[in-house]
């Protein structure tokens, strides 16, 4: 489904992808793994469109992507859910999930998106008039995913959607995730949590210094002390 080949990145002067590869199969969710600052939020920047590459090239089932707006990515069915959450506080989350409808002339479509953001995030339901501004850390980051699924995208990107999470809610997001999948949407995740990356994904690539040094499997990780250590920052076996 998506394939980066060679890609490399820049802001201003600085070199912040030197050459990224990876691959995305349909219906698998892949994390990209690494310290603060290697460069995984830049990559989900460039996927989107936010970032343009002076290098390499981005596919999207067999399409290059790479330099084309935003907007113009959304439509082929990609959505980026970013690592500030981004809700419109002054909206009610009903407002919030509108603004995501990708088509708000289509009201069979909108519902049925609907429908299945609410089996994921019921806490949403129960919010449905509340003001964006006044939910709490975890109900914001399920409105901000749950935003995104509004357009109903075949490739979802996810920065860091565990960070500053309590354990139950960090809980509840993951198997949100799995159900995402679950339902046919292929997931990228970026995300500083190890464990729950661990917990939800079949292969792992680590970044480190805007390169990927490797794609492993769990158990790969989990196994390789040194390997966690030396890049993720996590010696512990997980």
């Amino acid at each position: 489904m998506l394939v980066l080949a060679d890609v490399h990145a820049y802001y201003g002067e600085s070199h912040v992808l030197q050459g990224i590869s990876l691959a995305v199969e349909r219906g698998q969710i892949v994390s990209l793994l690494g310290r603060n600052g290697v460069g995984k939020t830049t990559t989900l920047r460039a996927i989107m469109g936010l970032v343009s590459p002076r290098a390499g090239q981005i596919l999207y089932h067999g399409q290059p992507i790479g330099g084309l707006p935003p907007h113009r990515i959304a439509r082929l069915g990609v959505q980026l859910v970013p690592e500030n959450r981004g809700i419109f506080p002054g909206l009610t989350v009903h407002e919030n999930l509108q603004v995501g409808a990708a088509r708000p002339s289509n009201p069979a479509r909108a519902r049925h998106n609907a429908a299945r953001v609410f089996e994921y995030f019921p806490v949403l339901r129960e919010r449905l008039h509340q003001k964006g501004g006044s939910l709490s850390g975890g109900e914001q980051q399920q409105l901000t995913i749950a935003r995104a699924l509004m357009t109903g995208p075949e490739l979802l990107l996810l920065d860091e959607p565990c960070e500053g999470l309590a354990p139950r809610v960090v809980h509840t997001l993951l198997q949100a995730i799995r159900d995402i999948r679950a339902d046919g949407t292929t997931v990228l995740l970026v995300e500083q949590n190890v464990r729950a990356a661990l917990q939800v994904a079949e292969s792992h690539y680590v970044m480190d210094k805007g390169r990927i040094i490797g794609k492993f499997s769990s158990e790969a990780l989990q196994a390789d002390e040194e390997l966690r250590t030396r890049f993720l920052g996590v010696s512990a076996r997980l």
